[in-house]
């Protein structure tokens, strides 16, 4: 697999997000929080990581959710994926939402999110009176049925 540096700046106490497997297409991102959060049912929060990255130019991270938080509490990320641009030097915060019946309690340290990094292609749009046409044309969203 490819590596491409990422220079990170990681408050103290802050664990370095880490691949969880050899074969881990995302690194885990953990919560870095003074007290633990209350995320009620059909709540959002944003949920601060303690670190700042700086991605390499033509690169963008993408910030998704976690399978296992999504299955068993229905804890996911709003605009997921959401992007961390490649001139953004701010703090990693995300954005959880709880879409259960019951709460749910993130903790310090806890991983909540994973950093995937991706190749930025930027397109080069042409103005056109047509486009090719295709089989499904303008079917939208749905159109094939269930």
């Amino acid at each position: 697999m490819e590596k491409v540096k990422v220079k990170i700046i990681a408050e103290s106490g802050v664990v370095i997000p880490e691949y969880m497997t050899e074969e881990a297409a995302g690194m885990d991102i953990r919560a870095k929080i003074e007290e633990p959060i209350i995320l009620g049912s059909l709540e959002r929060t944003m949920v601060p990581t303690g670190i700042k990255i700086e991605i390499p130019m033509g690169y963008e991270v993408q910030v998704r959710p976690r399978s296992g938080l999504a299955a068993k509490h229905g804890i996911t990320l709003l605009n997921s994926p959401g992007t961390v641009d490649s001139d953004y030097r701010g703090e990693l915060k995300v954005i959880l939402v709880n879409l259960s019946k019951d709460s749910y309690k993130i903790e310090n340290g806890e991983r909540i999110a994973q950093l995937i990094l991706s190749k930025v292609y930027r397109m080069d749009l042409e103005s056109v009176d047509s486009l090719n046409t295709t089989k499904r044309a303008d079917g939208g969203f749905g159109h094939t049925g269930k």
